[in-house]
């Protein structure tokens, strides 16, 4: 008699029975682009409603706010909890005894460089500025800075800082890779985040990618924006709790750095907020993941989770717990 728990494919050429998971998704968009799947029981649960009874073998929450919704797993049987957002900062403190956690590394860094660039390429050439030009008429071909041969800074360089690098590449920037720690790779030196204040009034274009941490917080603070040049552009795709937004405000205020934010702090920004109006400032309303990239990518790391949970291998991703003996 066959185990309810395994299936028979692959069993005829000597490969071991694969497990039948349960798995639970947030959303019906998910549900109807990964049912059906051979060996897999999909149940709905956004979190909100009470639990489905019994085991889970996988939790896929809502895109935003993991953390806030790790309160709703008191109690309930989980093995792995598949984020659909790359960042985790304060799943630690809320992720149930027993859990594994893995982040969407995959799914959100090609949206995220592309939209760096993109608020970098606008910043440089004026184009929120040309937009406000067109409503009222006006002609302004002032001269603007380029891309082109400026110097960049990453600070930060995961999965997103290496995106961006590989995009700035075509527009013959200079590129300079910041990390926690110093390290060689086949294409030269990452720099340690130690050397940051060394490094920052050397380069026109700062790009900040770092995971939120205590390390992390409030990093681009008043010292950090003061060792950056006059007239350089700063771009934060990482929390916006990893800069101060007073010290932000006062150095665009008197218009001698310009910014770019898809974060913010406080967020969503209030909309009477002094930072939408600041001169030089490029705001988005934390979109860099959201594109269309994004959902088929998030539906593909789903079946290589499974994939790998039916097969008896550990699951990618994992950034918090250890995977379950099997």
């Amino acid at each position: 008699m066959t185990d309810p728990e395994t299936r028979s494919a692959g069993t005829s050429n000597g490969e071991a029975p694969r497990r039948r998971l349960r798995v639970s998704l947030p959303d019906q968009e998910l549900m109807d682009a990964l049912e059906p799947m051979d060996g897999v029981d999909f149940v709905f649960w956004d979190l909100k409603s009470p639990a489905p009874e019994g085991h889970l073998d996988v939790l896929v929450p809502g895109y935003m706010g993991a953390a806030e919704t790790m309160t709703a797993l008191r109690g309930v049987d989980v093995g792995l909890i598949q984020s659909q957002s790359i960042g985790y900062d304060g799943v630690s403190e809320v992720l149930p005894d027993g859990c594994v956690f893995a982040n969407a590394a995959s799914v959100h860094e090609t949206s995220t460089a592309e939209l760096a660039v993109g608020m970098i390429i606008a910043s440089q050439r004026g184009l929120p500025d040309f937009v406000r030009n067109q409503a009222k008429g006006a002609w302004d071909n002032t001269m603007r800075p380029s891309l082109a041969d400026r110097k960049v800074l990453l600070v930060g360089y995961g999965g997103v800082g290496k995106a961006i690098e590989a995009r700035l590449a075509p527009f013959e920037t200079v590129v300079t890779r910041m990390a926690s720690r110093e390290r060689l790779d086949s294409a030269g030196t990452i720099h340690g985040i130690s050397s940051l204040l060394e490094q920052l009034p050397l380069h026109e274009i700062v790009v900040v990618s770092v995971p939120l941490s205590e390390a992390t917080a409030q990093l681009v603070n008043k010292e950090f924006l003061a060792a950056m040049p006059d007239g350089a552009l700063l771009v934060n795709v990482a929390r916006g709790q990893v800069a101060d937004t007073e010290a932000l405000l006062a150095e665009t205020s008197s218009g001698r750095l310009r910014i770019a934010l898809d974060v913010t702090d406080p967020e969503p920004l209030p909309a009477d907020h002094p930072l939408w109006t600041a001169p030089g400032v490029l705001i988005s309303p934390h979109v860099g993941g959201a594109s269309t990239a994004m959902f088929p990518r998030m539906v593909a790391l789903i079946r290589r989770q499974i994939g790998l949970l039916q097969a008896g291998k550990d699951p990618v991703n994992v950034v918090l717990g250890a995977p379950r003996e099997s």
